[in-house]
């Protein structure tokens, strides 16, 4: 039973050194591609601004090769991340991707062969080559740039679209909200079932009752007016009405 035990904490103890171990790696490894990413872009941002200041401070073949290797760099950045930025959204752009890397190649020895000529001390033999390097740049560049404006076109097009299809949906819900007038509020009426009336209606008496109800009236005031008016006399006691509680009135006495 004891080694049973012992045998259990050995295995824990070198399952956790293992997790420790596995992630130290990873953490270091983690670190190094963070670092190496920072000094690849800071190393970057040194060359373009070396590069731009050539351009602009330089003449003749070192000004050149330092503008022909600013755009092809500044020309395939912006491509990357246009086609990058645009495949999470777009899958059809995988293949375009492809295609690009393909292009990187050429690109990047492209940068190279440039890189090599600005130090090479034969100016005069650097100096020949120039127009074959600007022409495969511009082929580049131009690739490059094709590919990043169809991505952005095609984008465009999709957003118009889809604001269009917006757009005629809620013109025809405005259009739907604006037709109350249509509307019947009866549900038994949209139902295709008469609806019953009120249990009291406001409908005008019949000519005939009306009529005899006036003939009535006019000969009651007609009797009124034959009669005249009537005499106060005084209240006869043998036609008062009774109550139970009330006492008989005695008789007067003869005598």
């Amino acid at each position: 039973m004891e080694a049973v035990v012992i045998l259990i904490m050995a295995l824990l103890f070198f399952a956790f050194v293992g997790l420790g171990v596995y992630v130290t790696v990873k953490a270091v490894g983690a670190a190094r591609r963070g670092v190496d990413r920072t000094i690849t872009q800071a190393r970057r941002t040194v060359e373009d601004t070396t590069l731009r200041a050539k351009s602009y401070g330089q003449v003749g073949m070192g000004g050149e090769l330092a503008q022909l290797r600013l755009s092809l760099r500044t020309s395939m950045r912006a491509t990357q991340e246009a086609l990058t930025t645009g495949v999470a959204s777009d899958a059809s752009l995988s293949e375009s991707i492809a295609l690009f890397e393909r292009l990187s190649e050429y690109g990047h020895q492209l940068d190279d062969e440039l890189r090599r000529l600005e130090r090479d001390p034969d100016k005069a033999q650097a100096a020949e080559r120039i127009p074959e390097l600007r022409e495969r740049t511009e082929q580049v560049v131009q690739s490059a740039d094709s590919l990043r404006w169809a991505a952005r076109d095609r984008a465009r097009k999709f957003a118009d679209d889809d604001l269009a299809s917006l757009s005629e949906q809620i013109r025809m819900e405005s259009g739907a909200l604006r037709h109350w007038a249509a509307v019947d509020p009866d549900p038994a009426r949209q139902d295709g079932k008469a609806a019953a009336g009120p249990s009291q209606t406001w409908s005008e008496p019949d000519k005939g009752t009306a009529g005899q109800g006036e003939s009535a009236a006019g000969d009651a005031a007609e009797d009124k007016k034959a009669s005249g008016p009537q005499a106060i006399t005084a209240r006869d006691h043998s036609r008062q009405a009774t109550y139970p509680w009330q006492k008989s009135p005695r008789p007067e006495s003869t005598t």
